[in-house]
């Protein structure tokens, strides 16, 4: 299917003008006719698509496009247009070609006869599980417009507070890594030129230049060793948290790290609440709704308490005491939602927890930022001057004997 605009006039001599999905052009032409209408222009729509999305780092679905998506839908839907013309008119205007074949497959599926929800389940990889089954809610509710909306604020802030996280952790990240490469250069191409010319001086040397040089023969001598064993390591170590055992134990491990554990806890609980609530409001049941969070959460260690949980509440336990079995899940967690299913208030409950933890993310990372810097200058000054310490102060006790 196509889509082509027209421009036209009518049996009263009125001017009409709008677009079309047909199989070619020809038949779009005898279905304008059809309805009485005397064609005086018919274009096919081409999608408007940048060079630079040829290439396949730009031509990727991101997080915002599913969520300008949605919005769009929203508003389609609001006005009456169909779900067949949404997706059409979304895929024309796609920003890349890959989103806009998605879209076009979508949009064929729904023309076959299959629902919203079944056309974007079969393609997962842009659709998540919790996306897909948000619309099947909708589907059943009668609240399209209502679920979509809910998509794109969810996503919104799903992706503003992880991002959030993520970039605390650039900053110190590169600084650290610039630091090492830095002292590396130093220590194979500075240290190994000092140490020559302070053994022709032959001069007592400091202890500790003696410690600097003696790291620096070590590095010159098996940088090619530890360059592959660094390399077989991080392959082995990415190998392992491919598996399950390995993903638990590194989601573990992170959880442990002092401040960043603890922010990525804050974030995992803000996540499950922000799902749960969101899919209660469409109307998804608490059992189905755990088992799909328990697969788009993002860590190991809350998607096994997720889906444990799921089992003790199919066996009948309330949410309350089987989150209660696991030290993961915060008491005050655990409290609030006895008192959202003795109220029947359950997704307000989520909804505030959510809340909660997202203030507690952004006030946590904010903190973290503020201490991060000065920390990182006195580590690397310490570093820096015990480094120039080990090789001026030989310089200069040499310059001093003559």
């Amino acid at each position: 299917m196509s889509l082509f605009t027209y421009r036209a006039v009518d049996a009263e001599g009125a001017e009409r003008a709008g677009t079309i999905d047909a199989v070619n052009i020809d038949v779009a032409i005898t279905a304008l006719q059809r309805r009485g209408l005397v064609i005086s222009a018919i274009d096919p729509v081409e999608a408007k698509i940048s060079p630079w999305s040829r290439i396949a780092f730009f031509d990727r679905v991101t997080n915002a496009d599913i969520v300008m998506i949605s919005r769009q839908i929203t508003t389609l839907f609001e006005a009456q247009v169909s779900a067949l013309r949404a997706f059409r008119l979304l895929a024309v205007e796609a920003r890349t070609p890959a989103l806009a074949e998605k879209l076009s497959a979508v949009a064929n599926d729904i023309q076959s006869g299959a629902t919203i929800s079944s056309a974007l389940s079969r393609h997962p990889d842009v659709f998540s599980t919790f996306y897909v089954n948000m619309v099947r809610a909708g589907e059943e509710s009668g609240k399209l417009d209502e679920t979509f909306a809910f998509l794109a604020d969810y996503l919104d802030r799903n992706y503003e507070i992880t991002q959030k996280a993520h970039n605390a952790l650039i900053y110190p990240a590169f600084i650290l890594l610039t630091f090492v490469v830095v002292m590396g250069l130093m220590m194979t191409l500075v240290i190994p030129n000092l140490a020559v010319m302070l053994a022709e001086v032959g001069q007592g040397i400091p202890i500790y230049t003696r410690v600097v040089i003696g790291v620096s023969n070590f590095l010159v001598r098996y940088i090619l060793l530890l360059g592959i064993l660094l390399v077989v390591a991080g392959v082995v170590l990415y190998r392992f948290s491919a598996t399950p055992g390995g993903r638990e134990m590194f989601s573990r491990a992170r959880m442990q790290i002092p401040a960043i554990g603890g922010i990525y806890k804050k974030l995992f609980l803000s996540r499950i609440s922000d799902n749960l609530s969101t899919m209660l409001k469409s109307g998804v049941q608490i059992l189905r709704g755990l088992e799909v969070t328990s697969s788009v959460v993002g860590d190991a260690v809350y998607e096994k308490v997720l889906g444990a949980a799921a089992s003790d509440v199919k066996g009948g336990l309330p949410l309350s005491e089987a989150f209660r079995k696991h030290p993961e899940i915060p008491g005050i967690v655990v409290a609030m939602l006895k008192i959202g299913e003795e109220t029947g208030s359950m997704g307000h409950i989520l909804d505030t927890m959510a809340r909660y933890y997202r203030r507690e993310v952004n006030n946590a990372v904010d903190t973290l930022v503020g201490l991060i810097e000065p920390f990182m200058i006195v580590v690397l000054a310490v570093g820096v001057a015990t480094l120039l310490a080990a090789v001026l102060l030989p310089i200069y006790n040499i310059a001093s004997g003559f």
